[in-house]
């Protein structure tokens, strides 16, 4: 049984069909892409899921219906979404980024736990857990981002565009992370313009174009397929 299924979601911007009524599945422990061109409609995807697009459609969550309710609904039963150029609290330091991502949790214990272990995951945050996060570099608001939404213990992690704007070195590290993140047992949804990148660590994934999904099957069968590599893989 799928963790996420996702039928005829659809998802319009005034008179712009920006997804138009597609399908998609995601197992528990699977690591799931989602690649396209800017603009074909992947972060609206995720929006939809989480119900922040006014989305049309079917969205399950082992089984339950969550296209009726309200987005904080839907994080509260399980849904973290990274969104695409990360939404720290600017305002707010590391260590309360962090406490926010646990809102919503009362087992102190546990949450102390995730706490040492996101520290774990991104040591540059340890050393800067007192620093305002609105002065952190690209890379590392993107680490905070990631680390908060773990702190909630999501069952589905979205992650949107997790590479966009960083230097190599830092995408390595990103992706080093989120590696290790699904070796660990979490779902995630990963949408990414980096096909190299994301065909790499998943294990199946969707080629959307404007709005649709075009193409799906495992990770390495899409990387192997002529379209995909001539469109998305510079060859």
């Amino acid at each position: 049984m799928s963790l996420l299924s996702v039928h005829g979601l659809k998802v319009a911007y005034g008179g712009i069909q920006a997804v138009r009524g597609i399908d998609l599945e995601v197992a528990e422990g699977e690591l799931v892409c989602l690649i396209g061109a800017n603009g074909a409609g992947k972060s609206s995807t995720l929006k939809g899921i989480m119900g922040l697009a006014h989305p049309r459609g079917e969205v399950l969550l082992a089984g339950e219906r969550l296209h009726k309710l309200p987005t904080h609904a839907i994080a509260a039963r399980g849904l973290a979404l990274v969104p695409e150029g990360r939404g720290v609290f600017g305002r707010l330091t590391v260590a309360e980024n962090l406490d926010m991502g646990a809102y919503a949790r009362r087992d102190r214990a546990g949450i102390q736990a995730d706490l040492a272990r996101a520290y774990d995951l991104f040591p540059r945050l340890a050393e800067r857990r007192a620093q305002l996060a609105g002065t952190l570099s690209g890379g590392e608001q993107q680490m905070l981002a990631i680390a908060r939404a773990l702190m909630g213990r999501p069952r589905l992690l979205l992650l949107d565009e997790p590479s966009m704007g960083l230097a190599p070195l830092m995408v390595r590290k990103i992706y080093e992370t989120i590696t290790m993140i699904a070796a660990e047992g979490v779902t995630l949804l990963l949408v990414e313009q980096n096909a190299h990148l994301a065909l790499k660590v998943s294990q199946r994934a969707y080629v959307m174009e404007s709005g649709e999904i075009t193409l799906s099957g495992s990770s390495a069968e899409l990387a192997a397929n002529p379209r995909v590599r001539a469109a998305y893989l510079g060859e």
